[in-house]
This record gives C-alpha cells, sequence and structure tokens, in this order.
C-alpha cells in the first residue's frame, strides 16, 4: 500500500470524525432547545437537574412526559429515514432514490391507511400493515427494474407513478371514511410528533436496533456491488443478495416510523444530499445520512412548534416545504442538469 493511499485513507477518516461530531453536537444543541421551550419554559440548567431527578413535580412531567418523548421520536425518526434514503441512493446510485420519491412510503401510507380506517388497526398490528405496503411497492420496483442498469430514471419515474396511485387509494378511502375517523388519518397523513407516547418509542427504538446490523452490512457491501457484479462475486458479494437486504431494511425503517408519526416527506432525500458534500468523497455516508437525518427533523419539529406564535403545525409540513426548495435547487443548478 503506497503513502499516497494511507494518507488518503487517514484525511477520510478523519473527516468522517469531524463530521460525525458535529452531527452529534448539532443535536446536543437541538436536544436542549426542544427540552427548554415551551408553554412552560425551563431553564438549562434546570433540564439537566431535571434528568438526573432533582427537578420538580412540575419540570419532571414536562420533560419526561411531554418534550422527551417527542424529541427522542424525532431523532429516531430522522435517523431511521437518513439511513432509509442512504441506503436506496447507494443501492441506485441517484440522488433522487428515497422512499418519498420510489413511492415506498406511499404504498406503506396508503396500507397504513386500510389498516385505520377499515380493519381499525393501530399499534404493532399498524406497523405491520405499513410493512406490507411499503415491501408490495419494493417488490413491484424490483421486478420493474431487474433488467436496467441501477439508478435509471424510469425507475424513478415507475416510483412517482406509484405514489400518485397511492394517494389516489388513499383519498378514496378517506372520502368514504367517517368524519371523524377521516380527520385522525388527514393528521396522520400529514405526519406528526404530538403527543408521542413512550410505548411507540420503544417500538421504534426497537425496530431500529434490530435493523442496525442490516444497516452496517449494507454500509460495508454496497460500495463492493457498484464496481460491478463479476467484481463483486470474486470479492465474496452477491450483488442479488445486497439489493434485497437494502431494500428489505429500507422498507422497515420507513414503514415502522410511517406507522407511528406519518409519512414524514423528504427527510430521506435530504439527509444524504446534506451527508454527501460533508464527507466529501462522493459516497453516501449511511452513519453520517443518519446522523443528518435525525438533526434535520429534530431542528424541523422546533420549527413546527414555534415559528408561527401560537400556532403548532405538523412537522410534515416543515419537511414537506424543505424538500420542495431542496428539489428546485436541484433542479437550478449543474446537479440538476441531466434530470
Amino acid at each position: 500500500m503506497t503513502a499516497s493511499v494511507v494518507e488518503i485513507r487517514a484525511r477520510v477518516r478523519r473527516r468522517r470524525a469531524l463530521v460525525v461530531a458535529a452531527a452529534l453536537l448539532a443535536v446536543v444543541v437541538l436536544a436542549i432547545v426542544t427540552l427548554s421551550v415551551g408553554d412552560y419554559p425551563i431553564a438549562p440548567a434546570d433540564v439537566w437537574a431535571t434528568l438526573w431527578g432533582a427537578g420538580d413535580r412540575a419540570q419532571s412531567y414536562v420533560v419526561f412526559q411531554v418534550r422527551a418523548p417527542r424529541l427522542v421520536m424525532a431523532l429516531l425518526v430522522g435517523a431511521a429515514l437518513g439511513a432509509a434514503g442512504g441506503l436506496l441512493q447507494g443501492l441506485l446510485g441517484n440522488p433522487l432514490a428515497s422512499p418519498d420519491l420510489l413511492g415506498i412510503s406511499g404504498g406503506a401510507g396508503a396500507a397504513a391507511v386500510f389498516g385505520i380506517l377499515i380493519l381499525g388497526l393501530g399499534g404493532p398490528l399498524l406497523a405491520v400493515a405499513a410493512f406490507a405496503g411499503g415491501l408490495a411497492v419494493a417488490a413491484f420496483l424490483l421486478l420493474a427494474g431487474r433488467h436496467r442498469a441501477d439508478g435509471g430514471y424510469r425507475l424513478i419515474l415507475a416510483g412517482v407513478g406509484v405514489a400518485f396511485l397511492s394517494v389516489a387509494i388513499t383519498n378514496y378511502l378517506m372520502v368514504r371514511a367517517q368524519v371523524e375517523l377521516a380527520q385522525a388519518a388527514l393528521i396522520w397523513l400529514t405526519g406528526s410528533l404530538a403527543s408521542t407516547p413512550w410505548w411507540n418509542v420503544v417500538i421504534v427504538l426497537a425496530t431500529v436496533v434490530l435493523a442496525t446490523p442490516a444497516v452496517i452490512l449494507c454500509a460495508r457491501w454496497l460500495p463492493i456491488t457498484q464496481m460491478g457484479a463479476p467484481t463483486a462475486a470474486s470479492l465474496g458479494v452477491r450483488s442479488s443478495t445486497v439489493r434485497l437486504v437494502t431494500v428489505l431494511t429500507a422498507v422497515l425503517l420507513t414503514a415502522v416510523t410511517c406507522a407511528f408519526v406519518g409519512p414524514i416527506a423528504f427527510v430521506a432525500l435530504c439527509a444524504p444530499a446534506i451527508a454527501r458534500p460533508l464527507l466529501g468523497h462522493g459516497a453516501v455516508g449511511i452513519g453520517t445520512s443518519a446522523a443528518a437525518g435525525a438533526a434535520l427533523l429534530a431542528a424541523a419539529d422546533l420549527v413546527a412548534q414555534f415559528a408561527i406564535p401560537g400556532l403548532s403545525v405538523p412537522v410534515g409540513v416543515v419537511t414537506g416545504a424543505i424538500g420542495a426548495v431542496f428539489l428546485l435547487w436541484l433542479l437550478a443548478t449543474s446537479k440538476g442538469r441531466h434530470l
């Protein structure tokens, strides 16, 4: 191994460490702000004391029962969506590949709405229904793109078509439902972190922990598969297995978040786009994408709660606006001229 290669690898490792440290610092700052501000403001020093059991009863209730579950859920959902987007973009080699634009979120949302309005599902069963819907869309896309090169824009267009079909199915279910159920489903479809109970957080956390080994393996395998199937096979990696595991992991992460907070738009698309230039070597860092997604959703939730005085909006409204601006920027720059 030449000295230049060793130097490049050391530089990449240093940059990755700095990026991860900066992301963790951003998450810590966002956590302090989230736990401190609100209708019942608490000083950061009192928040710290409350976390260690020294706060009064009111402070303990506000921190542990109101703000902490919402904060932890925002971080988990953002990390899960960031990882899912990084996995799909790494697999397809396409910056537009995300659960949103590929229709996976739409399929999971349509199945979840069917479960809510028709079957009366909730909790873990709703997550199963969302996973089934997202998996059905993913299977269709894999079947449609099996003879095409990875990252082909025909696959993206097919996903957009499936997403619109999912919206049509969802709208049909909404207009057929009772007003009360339709209103609840509409709030869920927008994507909201409000009134998050701890048991929801525990289920999402368990799912993310279970999916983490698969994410790590995919992060190691994807760069090898990008060299081509013959090269990957010579190195002991089967491209078909990597594709299947990557898609299943991305669908699982997307579906479980969709089941409990609704389809949060564009986080999975924007987080890898933030991570890629920070790393500087052109590859999609799955871990960095997860960290960027966590910070992005936590920041978006703060904006959703406090940007308009006296009015709290669902976080999906904010992430949708961010995603729209990102897509317009992508089309307006040289990165989008070949679209």
